[in-house]
């Protein structure tokens, strides 16, 4: 069942029982509030499992995820069989993924503790505090620019049953400050004990990112790893092959990366043979010697 608003899109859309999309309009903050009041008075509540949020209104003071963050954990209750929400899911006609606008996220947690899967899209104003959530599957930040102490918070987090982690680290000039060291706590995967999909993507400095993973403890038990949309090149490409063993793998993603015809090369020699699925593609040529991971903006 579908409901659409014929100008800025779907005012709320049910796509079955079990998904809700809620957006906001043109006129901001009011409106999703009104759309969101609709789907509470239509739906059975009880049914529902996945909650998209799309688009919130512009950016102004005042229109960012806070309303709808708030909005929903004021109805957890209602809401009993919720287990994935995606916050921002706003196309670039919209908003480009660097313009959203976001506040404090950390009451989705609190509010659905039984949540398996969290997607964050845009990382402006984003703010987590570190929690603990025994159900939480999935935790997915896609940012052109992730701010570090928002990974710090995630590295704070007592998430036992965190199966799947993938943070776009995103560039500085839209606040993707995170560093090495940040990450340290979740390569030594001490409070990660479940984690088997580890993605540190379309950073800046992937080659740093590859060296740390190249002696991580997380890596043992991982099935899949991510390090790819940012600016590798050779030097984080022979520090992940020069480092512990990654053939126990089944993926390897290192796309839209800047390694030479050489490097692919040994990559692909040295993975030849081992079941392990590796992606190099989207080979980037340096512009001037600049490198640009694939979404910033």
């Amino acid at each position: 069942m579908t409901n659409e608003n014929p100008g800025h899109g779907a005012v709320w859309d049910l796509r079955g029982d079990s998904y809700a999309h809620v957006v906001g309009e043109d006129g901001g903050g009011s409106s999703i509030q009104r759309n969101f009041e609709d789907f509470l008075a239509t739906r059975d509540l009880a049914q529902v499992r996945e909650v998209v949020v799309g688009w919130w209104g512009p950016g102004w003071e005042g229109n960012t995820s806070e309303l709808p963050v708030r909005l929903l954990s004021e109805v957890a209750d209602r809401l009993p069989n919720v287990r994935s929400i995606m916050l921002g899911d706003i196309e670039p006609e919209e908003s480009e993924i660097s313009w959203i606008e976001h506040g404090d996220v950390t009451p989705l947690l609190e509010a659905f503790p039984l949540l398996e899967t969290l997607h964050i899209r845009g990382g402006s104003g984003l703010r987590l505090r570190p929690v603990r959530h025994g159900a939480l599957r999935t935790l997915w930040f896609e940012t052109g620019g992730l701010p570090g102490h928002v990974v710090r918070a995630v590295a704070g987090s007592d998430l036992p049953a965190l199966e799947q982690l993938e943070m776009w680290l995103g560039v500085s000039e839209y606040g993707g400050d995170a560093t090495v060291a940040d990450l340290a706590p979740i390569l030594s995967g001490e409070r990660l004990p479940a984690l088997r999909h580890l993605g540190l993507q379309d950073s800046e400095i992937q080659d740093e990112i590859a060296a740390a993973v190249a002696s991580a403890p997380v890596v043992a038990r991982l099935e899949a790893l991510a390090l790819s949309m940012g600016t590798l090149t050779d030097e984080g490409a022979e520090a992940l092959l020069s480092g512990q063993p990654l053939t126990h793998l089944r993926r390897l993603d290192l796309h839209h990366h800047y390694l030479t015809g050489t490097m692919v090369k040994h990559v692909e020699e040295a993975f030849a043979g081992t079941g392990v699925e590796v992606d190099l593609s989207e080979q980037e040529e340096p512009d001037d010697d600049w490198r640009y991971v694939a979404v910033a903006e």
